[in-house]
């Protein structure tokens, strides 16, 4: 597939000018449990049993351009408030639990990439989601990217102002020519009853309570640069995260790191592509989403997730993804990912697919 595509930060603009090729199939464990969403990012199922999906919405045409400072490469950013939350019944039956969220674009000229709600977690029965698309810097005045409490009747209210926090929080090496001044927060997990998120623009790992104070576990720029790290997921002693890296893809150059609760960082797997997820099973095996595999830019069919068994030994679970986004385990035992996550799809054609793990 022959595709034009320019990086900025964790936002991947891809204009496809080749379309109606034939994608990859996915492999025979794969199937699509529910459909309909819009940029589907982060998901995590609820004590109810429903798996709650962050969509990252359709952007918009408000513009902040000569109000505030704007995203270079990437900006001028334009949105409207058209991002949601999902749930998907066991049945498969999609309901809106949220709606009317900030969501923004990359410029025209990056192929209007949107971004919104980035994901989900649960605290004491309580739903809580991470907010990417809003700010000024984002097209959106008096927004702000923050951590949001959403009621059962639909209601939210703000627990945490994420972008004020990093504005007055600068993290040691951030990246001038690729600067979002809001964030472009991804992936958020519970550990006990605190919030952990990760922001690959600035590249750091905050920890958040349900009562709004913000810290910083851990400065991952100030060790390992702007490698845009993305995933978490929480091993019940140490974090792990995974990093997506610079366009174009130059191999297999993402990895996963620990990270301990006073925020030491050390490596502990290599050789992987553009990690956009991870999760671990109830045998504490750690499974890696890679969103493309084998080509320079993002690519179609080319997702795959792998297992770890052990130094530089990995099993092939699933692959043939198409732009996967997240992953989570189901109380099924088996996996559920976000699928057609990014990109300039028609509006409505993200989907979760089920992949059906072996009983080992």
């Amino acid at each position: 597939m022959d595709c034009k595509l320019k990086m900025s930060g964790i936002w991947l603009a891809i204009v496809l000018v080749c379309l109606g090729q034939d994608l990859w199939a996915q492999s025979a464990n794969v199937t699509v449990f529910a459909s309909g969403f819009n940029n589907p990012r982060g998901l995590k199922f609820g004590p109810d049993g429903y798996l709650y999906v962050a969509e990252g919405g359709a952007g918009g045409n408000k513009s902040t351009a000569g109000v505030c400072r704007q995203v270079p490469g990437a900006g001028p950013y334009t949105g409207d408030f058209t991002a949601r939350i999902s749930k998907i019944a066991p049945n498969g039956a999609v309901s809106t639990v949220v709606d009317g969220l900030p969501s923004s674009q990359t410029n025209p000229g990056l192929g209007s990439l949107a971004s919104g709600v980035a994901d989900v977690a649960f605290v004491n029965g309580k739903l809580y989601a991470i907010l990417a698309g809003a700010g000024c810097s984002h097209g959106l005045r008096d927004t702000k990217n923050a951590i949001i409490r959403v009621n059962s009747d639909g209601t939210w209210s703000e627990v945490a102002n994420l972008s004020a926090f990093q504005k007055t929080h600068p993290v040691a090496n951030p990246e001038p020519d690729d600067f979002e001044p809001d964030g472009t927060w991804y992936s958020m997990v519970a550990a006990g009853n605190v919030l952990y998120a990760v922001e690959p623009n600035h590249g750091e790992l905050d920890a958040i309570t349900t009562d709004g104070q913000i810290r910083r576990v851990a400065d991952i720029s100030l060790i390992e640069g702007h490698i845009v790290p993305t995933a978490i997921a929480w091993g019940g002693a140490n974090f792990f995260v995974g990093n997506l890296e610079r366009f174009p893809i130059h191999g297999e150059t993402s990895k996963v790191l620990k990270i301990t609760s006073d925020g030491s960082i050390t490596t502990v797997a290599i050789d992987f592509s553009t990690i956009l997820g991870l999760a671990i099973d109830s045998k504490h095996r750690l499974y890696v989403l890679e969103n493309t595999t084998g080509n320079p830019f993002p690519t179609p069919g080319t997702g795959k997730v792998l297992r770890i068994d052990g130094k530089h030994q990995y099993t092939e679970i699933a692959t043939g993804l198409n732009l996967p986004t997240a992953m989570t385990f189901g109380p099924d035992g088996n996996l559920y990912v976000s699928n057609w996550g990014f990109g300039p799809p028609p509006v409505g054609m993200g989907e979760v697919v089920k992949i059906t793990l072996p009983n080992d």
